[in-house]
């Protein structure tokens, strides 16, 4: 995109504030844009492209030429950081989450006895731990999919996989977290293993 970008770069390594302000006026739309078709919210992506771009300050002189353009080692230092924010994002947002993905029960929490709240409580503590269980790539892809409702395409550029190994990925996600919750449970078919089906990356 521009011919002085790797020369930047290398400025920027030795601590020039003026070569990153140019830098960051050629390549912030870029960034931004990325962030935006990755994170679906334009306020989280404001904050990914601040993170990209505190990273490019810190992080100028690991740019190697010989292995790609500067648009595309910005795009992937972008994919790296927003599945790392969505990593954080699952964990902190499970129990939100998988509180509100169980059946609703037919009584109000002032109408559950001990035993039945108990009971729900733990049910959740399964699920959760059923998620942790499973592969990040499969958690990954069940969580995009039904909680942030990505489109298998969305979940493809995102992974950088193909769409037939996102469905893969989220059909192999969902049987697993269904096999730990059976052995969990004790019912037959359940693996006290916790037996694992990968799809292929």
């Amino acid at each position: 995109m521009n011919d002085h970008s790797a020369m930047w770069l290398e400025e920027i390594a030795e601590g020039s504030a003026a070569a990153f302000r140019r830098f960051y006026d050629a390549y912030a739309r870029l960034v931004y844009r990325l962030a935006l078709q990755m994170t679906k919210d334009p306020a989280e992506a404001e904050e990914l492209c601040q993170d990209i771009f505190m990273e490019v300050l810190h992080k100028a002189d690991q740019y190697d030429p010989a292995r790609g353009s500067v648009e595309a080692w910005l795009a992937v230092r972008t994919r790296c950081r927003a599945m790392d924010r969505m990593r954080k994002r699952q964990r902190t947002a499970a129990a939100e989450w998988i509180e509100e993905a169980l059946p609703e029960t037919a009584w109000s929490e002032e109408q559950e006895s001990v035993e039945l709240a108990a009971l729900r409580r733990l049910e959740l503590e399964q699920v959760k731990e059923a998620l942790q269980g499973i592969p990040p790539l499969q958690r990954m892809a069940v969580y995009g999919s039904y909680v942030e409702q990505r489109s298998h395409r969305e979940m493809s550029e995102l992974l950088n996989r193909p769409v037939g190994t996102v469905k893969s990925l989220i059909r192999y996600g969902i049987h697993n977290v269904r096999r730990r919750l059976d052995a969990m449970n004790g019912k037959e078919g359940g693996s006290s293993q916790h037996e694992t089906f990968k799809a292929r990356p």
